[in-house]
């Protein structure tokens, strides 16, 4: 396809900005999706603000987009077929969903149900959703577990979900911004905790004693990954699902990790996954109406205002848990 799209580009850090470039050329193996939706992860702002993953600035148009739903425009011999809506899931190295068009790979594409009652903002949410149902495959048997979710964005109000369906009898969510907390309730936090580092740490061992069989880190910063440490119990379970803040180094209390016996673990590779098994799994929830996502996706804006959109993500105010980012 020849001509042109609009893309965003990370100039420098916090920086995005709108620019023209070619439509991509897919390469053998390839479709052309013109994308409709793409979503802000906090990932994205860890490397657009923070520098996560990052050499050097400007980032490739697009860059990290990597939640989306479009619709294929060139099959390219693919499987797929020309107008096939499709669930857009690259690997996070080369996730360029912030753009009008994305050449991909037909593996990181499941083509969504084309009768579905769902909205696609919220079939959209199948991305995260599926991420944490992959990273949750590795939990051990979580009936009458006490489980701890640090932090309740999107990704954090999914654990809760999931760590529920899986058998958890408690799951206690830890977060500052009261109507995330307050959100969290109706994805299944048994007890909520609006107090951060020490003084929500004080507060989960009151609650369980030792601390928690599970904790998720569902945040991302250097802090919170430590403090994990502080919140499980002796021969308990972190997964540090939060991609790191930045690329510096995390300090790492291997004293505490080797004395209370902790086994961790950090999960990627949903996209890599056969036939995208954990997506599948998501979107037959959602459109199942197993979890609505009504209180998630809570704020939209066009791709030519995506300055405005970062910036709100930044500030998480008036009642934002999830942005969409529209392409038309």
């Amino acid at each position: 396809m020849i001509g042109t799209m609009l893309a965003m580009q990370a100039a420098a850090r916090a920086d995005v900005r709108l620019i023209e470039i070619p439509i991509p050329t897919p390469a053998d193996g390839q479709a052309l999706v013109k994308m409709e939706l793409a979503s802000i992860c906090g990932s994205d702002l860890h490397i657009v603000d923070y520098g996560w993953l990052v050499e050097e600035y400007p980032l490739r148009p697009g860059y990290p987009g990597h939640e989306g739903i479009g619709t294929i425009v060139d099959a390219n011999g693919t499987d797929l077929r020309e107008g096939d809506r499709v669930l857009v899931t690259p690997a996070i190295w080369d996730s360029l969903c912030f753009a009008e068009y994305q050449a991909l790979g037909a593996n990181f594409l499941t083509i969504l149900p084309a009768d579905s009652s769902r909205t696609p903002e919220h079939l959209l949410m199948a991305q995260q959703l599926g991420t944490v149902i992959f990273a949750a495959k590795r939990l051990p048997n979580l009936l009458g577990q006490t489980c701890v979710v640090m932090g309740q964005g999107s990704a954090g109000l999914f654990w809760n979900y999931v760590l529920k369906h899986l058998g958890a009898e408690r799951v206690v969510a830890i977060e500052p911004i009261a109507h995330r907390l307050e959100v969290g309730a109706g994805f299944g936090s048994d007890e909520r905790i609006g107090d951060t580092f020490s003084a929500a740490t004080r507060a989960v061992l009151a609650l369980t004693g030792e601390g928690a069989d599970v904790v998720v880190e569902a945040i991302g910063t250097k802090e919170t990954h430590a403090q994990a440490l502080e919140l499980v119990r002796p021969d308990g379970q972190i997964v540090w699902f939060g991609v790191p803040q930045s690329a510096d180094l995390i300090p790492f209390d291997f004293d505490t990790f080797f004395r209370k016996r902790i086994s961790a673990y950090s999960p990627l590779g949903a996209q890599d996954e056969l036939e995208l098994s954990s997506f599948r799994q998501a979107l037959k929830w959602i459109e199942g109406g197993m979890i609505d996502m009504s209180e998630v996706v809570t704020h939209s804006f066009p791709l030519s205002h995506i300055d405005e959109a970062f910036k709100a993500a930044r500030e998480r105010e008036d009642g934002l848990v999830k942005i969409v980012v529209t392409m038309g």
